[in-house]
């Protein structure tokens, strides 16, 4: 069995600042994601004891609990590496031009992605769709409700509350802009690159 394990930031705690907090990032990495990861962890624990013994009862709580825990660790690890202290340009390259062909300019895909985030109940993610092969912006809610089979993550925000309400109140809005002086575009590029190498 895996034991999952929180990964250091890839930036000093106040390397987003003024974009978003060190007090922010420490509380957000430290232990709010770190609770997904021992909830994953504890969650794989009892369906392993579960088939030892062969009773099954706790199973399906336990599954839901991999679920959510599982995307919430995903998710956030996604989320980290999706920005850093040289972010804030727009995309290039590859993934630029699919974003202009799929959403037809980077205004329009930006002006989906804030209505996607304005919107969630968790999460605003750009994923490469590899059921019609292109890319979208979905709404996910809950870490696991939402998500597209087959969808694989390019890029992703975290718009619960905790994620900007001690830097920005209730200005959501604020925040997702905010969000867009720190994302480092390489980081999703290459996701992208990796998905269309597999799929197309």
């Amino acid at each position: 069995m895996s034991d999952y394990e929180l990964d250091p930031l890839p930036y000093d705690y106040d390397a987003l600042e003024p974009h978003l907090s060190e007090q922010v990032l420490t509380w957000h990495h430290d232990t709010h994601h770190q609770s997904y990861v021992n909830g994953w962890n504890s969650a794989e624990e009892t369906l392993e004891a579960n088939r030892d013994a062969g009773d099954f009862g706790s199973s399906a709580g336990a599954i839901r609990s991999v679920t959510h825990n599982s995307s919430g660790h995903i998710l956030h690890d996604l989320f980290w590496q999706n920005m850093s202290p040289e972010g804030g340009d727009e995309p290039e390259g590859a993934l630029a031009d699919r974003i202009a062909e799929d959403f037809g300019s980077y205004d329009a895909w930006k002006g989906e992605f804030e209505a996607a985030a304005s919107g969630a109940s968790g999460w605003a993610l750009l994923v490469y769709d590899t059921f019609s092969n292109q890319l979208r912006n979905v709404v996910v809610d809950k870490h696991d409700q939402g998500a597209i089979w087959g969808g694989h993550p390019i890029l992703a925000l975290d718009v619960w509350e905790h994620s900007y309400y001690h830097d920005y109140g209730p200005a959501r809005g604020d925040f997702v802009e905010a969000f867009f002086n720190v994302v480092d575009w390489n980081e999703p590029a290459a996701r992208y690159e990796q998905a269309v190498e597999l799929f197309e």
